[in-house]
């Protein structure tokens, strides 16, 4: 069963987080994931803890992992780790590991 990565980011610095994407990609990419959504703005219809004025800092990240054992392997990997070290001071984040549904046949 598919597993997802979803996080919910506010951008306090530019710089550093530009160089984590750098780095997290081809980590993401060596355990099997692929974004589905990166660096979009959400749109914000119910909550307020993404209220102005930090509204223009927000992105939200969806990748899909092969399963949920690759999802927590490139979490725990040496390449990932390299990414880690820019995320403290590049974003707050909620980051929120979740599985897919299986498919139902039709």
């Amino acid at each position: 069963m598919k597993s997802y990565l979803i996080s919910q980011v506010e951008v306090i610095d530019a710089e550093a987080w530009e160089r984590y994407r750098e780095l997290a990609a081809p980590a993401i990419a060596h355990f099997g994931g692929r974004y589905l959504v990166r660096g979009a703005r959400p749109e914000v219809l119910e909550g307020d803890d993404w209220a102005p004025p930090a509204a223009d800092r927000q992105q939200i990240i969806v990748v899909e992992f092969p399963d949920e054992q690759a999802i927590h392997a490139w979490y725990a990997s040496a390449e990932y780790a390299q990414a880690l070290a820019y995320r403290q001071r590049a974003v707050r984040r909620r980051l929120l590991f979740v599985d897919g549904v299986e498919r139902q046949p039709a």
